[in-house]
Order: C-alpha cells, then structure tokens, then sequence
C-alpha cells in the first residue's frame, strides 16, 4: 500500500533520531498492509528503516537465545534444525515451529514479517507474542536518550494493539532464558476456521524445580500466565479455579475469529489438556504433542512443517 504521506526513509536505529510522526520500519508486512495510521493531528512523515540494522538475527549461548527485532519468521522457522542448536536439550525448540505455523501465511511474508514486529503490533493472535511470553523471554527497550530497560514479553503487550512502549522507544532484541528452553512444554491452539487466525492459543511449561507455568493467549487482549509451584500443582478442579480468578470476564478477547464466551471455554479445556499432558506422564514417558486446527500435516496446508517430509521447501520458495 503506498503511504502518499513519507516524505523520508532514514536508515538509523538510533532512537534519539526520533520525532514527531516517525515510525521504525521493520519488515513492513503491517505498516504496509494497512498503509499509515493517519491522524487529523500528525500523520506519518518518515520511516526510521532498520533494514540494514546489520543485528545477528540469532545468537546463541549457554543462556539461551537472543532474538534480534529483526530476526525474520523464517529464520526462526529454521533454527530448530540448525547447528546454532544441535547437541543442545531444550525441549522448548518444540514451541518455535507451531508458533511459526500459527502466522497462518506464505512463505513471502515469513521472509519479510519479524518477530519484533509481531510483538510491537501487539495484536492478540500475535503468535511471538505467545511463544517469547510461554517461555519467559525478556525485551531489551532502548530509550530516546541513550537509555534502555528490559520487560517481560508477558508484560509487554498491555492489550489489545496496545503495549508498554514510550513514543520513540526502540524494542531491540529479546531474550529466551535457557532454563525455560529447557523445561517440557505443550502446546494447544484453535481457530474457528480452517487456517484461520488463532482464537486460542496455550503454551505449558514444567519447569525443571518441577513448578508449573501456563501462558495464555489469543483467547485474552494480553498475555496472562498461572504459575503453580512444585509442591503446589493443581488437580483439574483447582486448575479451572485458577483460571477463573485470573482471568476477568472482559479480558477475554471479542472480535470475528471468536466470541469471548467461545474462547473463554476452549481456554478451560485447553488448560485441563495442557495439564494432564504435563503431570500425568514421568519424564522417560513424555512426548511433545501438538494440537491445533493445522495438525496433523495435510496436502493442502500451506505451513512447511505441515507438510509431509518430503515436501521441498526450497521449490516453494522459487516459485
């Protein structure tokens, strides 16, 4: 979509250079989707580009993972079969690849979107939104003067396309601890339609001190986590309970792809699944299963890792 308002595209990822109708530039498949946000006050002048930002897109350490806001849906799709992460046992990885399916778009957009970007339009659906606050990841925020801070994701998104950054503020990488990566996990995600936009979506973690973290999204404007210490894991009963109490009746989310009463229910039974799935089965027992509208793999699904295995993701890319 043309934005007949820019008068100027400047390459800089210093906030300082910021002012009043700018906008940082990423990968652009919303800015340029929607066209500029045009107010009677100050419409959009310049785009601060971060393309050539120069950031490592992944990085990878005994620490865990640190995410550059620029580092494409596709190159997060890739690094769970890296070398970045061969030998390394995290069970987390097991997150990445759902959550990349969850975009429910071509692979165009996959080589374009970033994960920063997901996370600063803040919609509800936003599947690295779910993934960075289902695994306890922090953002690095820098600051108009040379300042910066960091937030967890779960913190970040305050609501419906709405998040904690101050006019100017540059979000610049997140962080994936590695004792989150390295914890049991499930997944659960539906939409009302075939390849549709996640109504709900739950991530469940078990922690390796044995505690319980069950991160809720899609269903609610922003992200809402329940954490159950080890000596305190729920039955199903205090489980739905915890939900109940955490989770307001105008917090849950009202728009085409589901009505707050829907998702409100499928978040019960999700949880219920995530947490049978976690408690009930030792560690020798365990298996990372998935669940979504998506799953199991079918011809015409147009998600790489719903494809069977001999599906050519490089012939899909040239085409």
């Amino acid at each position: 979509m043309d934005m007949n308002t820019i008068e100027a595209v400047v390459a800089t990822t210093d906030p300082g250079q910021w002012r009043d109708g700018d906008a940082w530039l990423a990968g652009g498949t919303v800015l340029f989707s929607y066209g500029s946000p045009v107010s009677t006050e100050e419409p959009l002048k310049r785009l601060l580009d971060l393309g050539h930002a120069g950031w490592p897109a992944v990085t990878v350490s005994d620490d865990g993972i640190e995410l550059a806001a620029t580092c494409t849906v596709a190159e997060l799709y890739a690094l769970p079969a890296s070398h970045a992460v061969a030998g390394r046992d995290w069970p987390g990885l097991d997150m990445f690849r759902p959550c990349c399916d969850s975009f429910v778009a071509s692979f165009k957009v996959w080589n374009m979107s970033t994960v920063g970007g997901n996370l600063c339009t803040s919609l509800p659906a936003g599947p690295m939104i779910s993934l960075c606050a289902g695994l306890d990841a922090t953002a690095t925020i820098l600051g108009r003067h040379g300042s910066s801070r960091t937030i967890p994701v779960a913190e970040f998104v305050t609501g419906d396309g709405k998040n904690c950054l101050a006019p100017g503020e540059l979000l610049r990488s997140i962080q994936l601890p590695a004792s989150s990566l390295s914890a049991r996990v499930a997944f659960r995600r539906l939409s009302l339609s075939n390849l549709g936009r996640s109504g709900v979506l739950l991530i469940g973690r078990l922690d390796a001190d044995g505690s319980l973290v069950l991160t809720v999204t899609a269903a609610t404007k922003r992200p809402v986590q329940l954490r159950f210490a080890a000596a305190e894991l729920p039955d199903a009963g205090q489980l739905a309970a915890a939900v109940e109490r955490s989770i307001p009746t105008e917090l849950y989310h009202d728009d085409i792809h589901g009505l707050p009463e829907w998702r409100r229910d499928m978040t019960f039974r999700l949880a219920e699944e995530i947490r049978a799935e976690l408690l009930s089965r030792t560690s020798d027992e365990a298996q990372f299963a998935v669940s979504g509208d998506f799953w199991p793999p079918h011809a015409t699904s147009p998600q790489p890792s719903t494809q069977a295995a001999s599906f050519d993701t490089e012939q899909q890319k040239d085409a």
